[in-house]
């Protein structure tokens, strides 16, 4: 596709980008009303499955399309990706409690995985490494902007109109990108001479559900230690072996191992993986401070997170021309990581809400910088013919990270805030049920559920029906939640800074070449057979 006209890009660019911002923004949408959500559908428990579930999805759905489009092309997957999404969307909205939303929202993941990866892929397609920092620059924007966007009005609906709105209100959308792409992205002859893995696909999906499911379930529903977790990820190492013996002998493999004897491509996957599970489980947690400590809004909890947003999109879409300009990025993630690493430590230690933001523009800052250089580097490593299993691993690898992020967090986070309440009930800090008249013991229940801080409005109703003679004990229950859900977001967003400090170490071991100005390799030289590279000493 590289030798269509320029206006031509352009077009298919815009198509691509319609797609994206419909799969971005009905996910930041639920970003500051999912705390809402989960008091009304009930299910504090399962908070972390409706955004597991949708990352496992999609996670599958990224890998599994990687190689297909690089046989079938990638207009069939990006349109099959917007249609899943919009059944997903559709369905969510008829939640009628926390397991079927859990349900629907895995059909949105794997439209969005499928959407993911076609995009990022096709943006390979149709420019060169050194032209692809600009365009990754603006995609970057996109989801910037989805973010300013998103979780404001999300929060705006959730506090004025019925929750399912947040499902429905773009669906239009989706369909206007449905037609765009079927009319603009032009289509690719099938390799006749690639034959589907099949056994590869099996067993990679079977890899990663017990994986994941195992993370996801440990230190909330079973122990650690437990013989279901250790089954799990018992089944999962076994699942690993098979797909590996696999991949070593067919033909043409889903995700080929000689894609991981290239050090730049093995590097930068990990460098994902690890930044994604630091960021990712730290800032789902965001909210619950804003909203449950802090006591704001949905519609101002979107406030909060929007300098992040607006910081990044700015920042980004420089940061994009710049590489292209000068055809250099290891410094920019150099640069950005840091940065990112301050924001969250700001994160620990915030107290109120203007400490808040100006965490989340630290944040965005560094974000900007240092996100758009790792799908490059991948793309960039590889051969033309492999830009879809690479980009695919790429993105496999991130959302794994992102998955993993958020059960390990969440389970930090559990065990952190039953810690600290124990403490402060031993502290005297809560009130002593045991000795309250049964009856009021059984009214002021309810004040002992961090979960009652999320669903403001219903707080302050309850409040008010409660006799005045327990005004003062009741707040200082309330207080006790506070304090008690305060420190441990302060655990979870310094465990998320300590991860993201070590992507920043396995960045100076990345190994930077020159971003190449055509989609056609050199016959000869190093970038002839970029899989085949050997590691050589880091470079900034």
């Amino acid at each position: 596709m590289e030798d269509l006209s320029q206006k031509r890009k352009v077009t298919i660019m815009v198509a691509i980008i319609a797609a994206m911002f419909f799969s971005a923004i009905n996910q930041t949408i639920v970003s500051t009303a999912m705390p809402r959500i989960i008091a009304i559908l009930g299910g504090m428990d399962y908070y972390t499955w409706v955004i597991t579930i949708y990352m496992l999805s999609s996670t599958i759905a990224t890998v599994l399309v990687g190689k297909l489009s690089d046989i079938y092309g990638r207009k069939p997957f990006i349109l099959a990706g917007i249609v899943f999404f919009i059944i997903g969307a559709f369905l969510s909205g008829t939640s009628k409690d926390i397991f079927q939303l859990i349900t629907y929202r895995g059909i949105q993941g794997i439209g969005a995985g499928i959407i993911m990866a076609s995009a990022f892929t096709a943006v390979g397609d149709l420019f060169s490494p050194r032209e692809r920092g600009k365009w990754t620059g603006i995609m970057m924007a996109v989801f910037g902007f989805s973010s300013v966007l998103g979780p404001t009005l999300g929060g705006w609906l959730v506090d004025n109109l019925q929750w399912k709105w947040l499902f429905w209100i773009f669906l239009p959308l989706g369909v206007v990108a449905f037609v765009m792409i079927m009319m603009l992205f032009p289509k690719v002859p099938r390799k006749k001479s690639e034959k589907i893995d099949y056994f590869g696909s099996l067993f990679l999906t079977m890899t990663i559900v017990p994986l994941l499911l195992g993370f996801s379930w440990a230190g909330t529903k079973y122990e650690w230690g437990s013989w279901q977790i250790l089954s799990l990820f018992g089944g999962a190492a076994v699942f690993l072996i098979l797909f590996i013996l696999v991949e070593r002998v067919v033909k043409s493999p889903v995700l080929p191992l000689s894609l991981f004897r290239n050090d730049i491509v093995t590097i930068s996957n990990v460098i994902g993986f690890i930044m994604n599970a630091g960021m990712m489980g730290a800032l789902i947690y965001l909210p619950f401070f804003v909203q449950g400590v802090e006591g704001i809004s949905p519609t101002y909890s979107g406030y909060v997170t929007m300098p992040m947003s607006i910081s990044m999109v700015i920042v980004s879409t420089i940061i994009g021309r710049m590489i292209t300009k000068t055809g250099k990025y290891k410094r920019f993630a150099l640069a950005g990581i840091p940065i990112m690493i301050v924001g969250m430590l700001i994160m620990a230690v915030m107290n109120s809400i203007w400490l808040a933001v100006v965490a989340m523009i630290v944040f965005g800052l560094g974000l900007g910088i240092g996100m758009p250089v790792f799908s490059l580097t991948v793309q960039n490593a590889v051969r033309p013919d492999q830009l879809g299993v690479a980009t695919a691993s790429s993105q496999l690898f991130r959302n794994l990270g992102g998955t993993i992020g958020i059960a390990v967090m969440g389970t930090i986070m559990s065990t952190s805030l039953t810690s600290h309440m124990k403490s402060a009930m031993a502290a005297g800090e809560g009130a002593n049920m045991q000795k309250l008249d049964p009856e009021l013991a059984k009214q002021l229940a309810p004040f002992q559920n961090p979960e009652m801080l999320l669903d403001q409005p219903k707080l302050h109703e309850l409040q008010e029906t409660m006799p005045k003679e327990v005004q003062d004990v009741l707040t200082k229950m309330i207080d006790m939640l506070k304090d008690a859900l305060g420190a441990s977001l302060t655990t979870v967003f310094l465990s998320g800074a300590a991860l993201v400090a070590v992507a920043l170490v396995l960045t100076f071991f990345l190994r930077e070449i020159p971003l190449r100005t055509s989609n056609k390799l050199p016959e000869t030289g190093a970038q002839a057979h970029p899989d085949k590279a050997k590691t050589t000493a880091p470079s900034v």
